[in-house]
């Protein structure tokens, strides 16, 4: 039982919403609507929603200032939002979920699902608007911070700190400079995806490298060294791509 508020300033956007939870999303026992993030705030001080959709681009006050609230409600959100990929990577590096509009059934099933699996505590999810709402202050995607939650808690660094990424089944180890290695329930293509803009090459099926730390290949290609000191396997497959990036 999932009690919602769905927040967007257009009416028609709100209705269709509202439409594919009742034909599609039958957790979902109670659905409260907002136009402004004022109305939001009213609705709020009466009804306590375990899962927000929030939509972005709104007039006078957008998502992101809704975040800002004094007294900080335990409720998890969904982000919604038509085209705006600065926003959308800002989200992605905050680990926090998001629809594209126009929104799919079984995007929103989906969604919902990753909903019910979370496990984040009222802290964490807390850090984790705190860094969103630091994001989207940068001027430049290559100064976003980046927020893994793990099942010790939630690590936070920037992309280049990152010495290189494990893959471990459906999980990811990320080793950093200067810091012991961690696990992230996240498969390694999550990560390869999310970094795709920045210096990272696939070298392997299990490993993702950031460039800007190897200092040699061996001369057969056959592997790579770091800067830490690691030796990582290329592959076959990967020996092309990985000489292409370093222009060798």
């Amino acid at each position: 039982m999932i009690k919602t508020l769905i927040i967007d300033d257009e009416p028609r956007a709100r209705n269709v919403l509202h439409q594919l939870i009742i034909s599609f999303v039958p957790e979902i026992t109670e659905v409260r609507t907002a136009a402004s993030v004022e109305e939001a705030r009213g609705v709020l001080e009466f009804y306590q929603p375990d899962l927000v959709f929030l939509d972005i681009e709104m007039p006078h006050q957008n998502g992101f200032d809704f975040l800002q609230l004094p007294n900080n409600p335990d409720f998890d959100v969904i982000f919604i939002t038509a085209h705006n990929q600065y926003a959308v990577q800002a989200i992605r590096f905050s680990a926090l979920d998001y629809l594209l509009k126009p929104i799919s059934p079984e995007d929103l099933r989906d969604a919902v699902k990753r909903h019910y699996t979370k496990n984040e505590s009222f802290r964490q999810r807390k850090l984790l608007f705190e860094n969103l709402a630091a994001n989207i202050d940068k001027r430049d995607v290559k100064d976003f911070r980046l927020a893994v939650p793990s099942s010790e808690g939630v690590f936070f660094f920037m992309v280049h700190e990152i010495l290189r990424l494990e893959a471990d089944r459906n999980y990811t180890i990320i080793h950093l400079i200067n810091k012991r290695p961690f696990i992230a329930s996240k498969t390694l293509k999550h990560f390869e995806d999310m970094l795709a803009k920045f210096r990272f090459v696939r070298t392997h099926k299990s490993h993702l490298v950031n460039l800007d730390h190897i200092i040699r290949i061996s001369n057969s290609n056959e592997f790579i060294i770091l800067s830490d000191g690691s030796r990582i396997e290329v592959s076959r497959r990967k020996k092309d791509e990985v000489q292409r990036q370093l222009n060798i």
